[in-house]
């Protein structure tokens, strides 16, 4: 298992399909490559100062390293967001949810303006006339 570094892979598994947790959310996209599996970690400034964050993160990698890398699928790249209640949920019941996480069907989300699946943009809409006939 690698590390996700770029911030073009964080932008990329962003777009891709998403489980969300009290304590954390998990991103995950399938990639076309046979590479191994890739995990990030990133964790937003209102989520506390510095050292709040950095707890944050330690905790989510360590429930990474305690998952069986079984229940991942291969070829895939995951972003794990933390929350503020990482800091304060029970790990236990964090390692649970992360499990829970990786099983549950994918829920697909397109961000960004003009994403849609025929490749058209978004258009003004059509001119209607308001005077009766």
């Amino acid at each position: 298992m690698d590390r996700l570094r770029q911030r073009a892979d964080f932008l990329a598994v962003a777009n891709g399909a998403r489980a969300n947790s009290p304590a954390f959310v998990l991103q995950s996209r399938r990639r076309d490559d046979s590479g191994p599996i890739r995990i990030g970690f990133t964790v937003t400034k209102k989520n506390g100062n510095a050292p709040e964050r950095n707890r944050i993160r330690r905790r989510l990698r360590e429930l990474v390293k305690r998952l069986d890398p079984v229940s991942m699928q291969p070829h895939h790249d995951y972003v794990l967001v933390g929350r503020r209640d990482a800091l304060s949920r029970d790990f236990v019941t964090m390692l649970d949810d992360l499990r829970i996480a990786f099983t549950k069907p994918a829920r697909h989300t397109h961000k960004g303006r003009g994403s849609r699946t025929d490749g058209s943009r978004p258009g003004p809409a059509p001119a209607t006339s308001r005077k009766p006939d």
